[in-house]
């Protein structure tokens, strides 16, 4: 690939991350608006919601978020109630986070928005288009997590 050849609109990273953005504001608008949670507290909450109680550095390698983002999100979600800190009992330096009664609550109500979401956002694709999408995806993520494409 020459530079003189390539347009930023036709790399494909480039692509991948203004959709996912583009994605994620979309959402981030309904999530704020009904739950007054942002895309990072959303993403926690979804994987607590999912896997149960982790440390923040897990969290961190489950959400693919940086640190700071993922310390943020905890930070807001335990404040509101959403998220609890107790003692990490095989590991006295961190503490698990789990969500709360409350935290469970809302997640709950945010799954079936979500699904319906990402239904009207896949609505131009046929079946078949979705399910390889999916594969699509698949491979490329496992292709930038297992190995070093630089």
């Amino acid at each position: 690939m020459t530079s003189q050849n390539t347009r930023l609109a036709d790399f494909l990273p480039y692509r991948l991350s203004v959709t996912s953005n583009a994605v994620s504001n979309r959402i981030a608008v309904e999530y704020r608006a009904r739950f007054g949670v942002n895309v990072p507290e959303w993403r926690v909450m979804a994987v607590l919601g999912d896997v149960g109680s982790l440390t923040q550095r897990q969290l961190v390698g489950a959400t693919f978020m940086d640190k700071v983002a993922v310390n943020r999100a905890c930070k807001v979600l335990v404040d509101r109630g959403l998220v609890e800190r107790r003692p990490n009992d095989s590991d006295g330096r961190s503490h698990l986070l789990e969500l709360t009664a409350s935290g469970r609550e809302m997640h709950g109500q945010i799954m079936p928005l979500a699904m319906g979401m990402e239904e009207r956002l896949l609505e131009c694709l046929t079946a078949a288009e979705q399910r390889n999408l999916r594969k699509i995806l698949d491979k490329l993520f496992a292709q930038v997590r297992d190995t070093d494409i630089s």
